[in-house]
């Protein structure tokens, strides 16, 4: 199978699928995926996007939570050390 994009050579692998909405932001590990060795591009199956669909509804209960920092390009602020 070839990328939809760039015509490369596509490769089944697990990757992390990465949603944000808003002030959320979900991942979710070991998602079966064909990614392309070229462009790097993800293509899902039908099945899988309404699984990742379940996931960003949170039908699901995380296997764990992480604390994240946020940064904003536009309002940098030096920090003191």
């Amino acid at each position: 199978m070839n990328c939809v994009f760039c015509g490369g050579k596509v490769e089944s692998k697990e990757v992390t699928f990465t949603c944000e909405s808003e002030d959320q932001v979900i991942l979710v590990r070991k998602v079966p995926a064909e990614v392309c060795t070229h462009c790097g591009e993800k293509t899902y199956s039908p099945k899988i996007t309404d699984e990742l669909l379940k996931f960003a509804k949170r039908r699901f209960k995380p296997v764990k939570t992480i604390e994240t920092p946020v940064f904003d390009y536009t309002r940098k602020v030096a920090v003191r050390v």
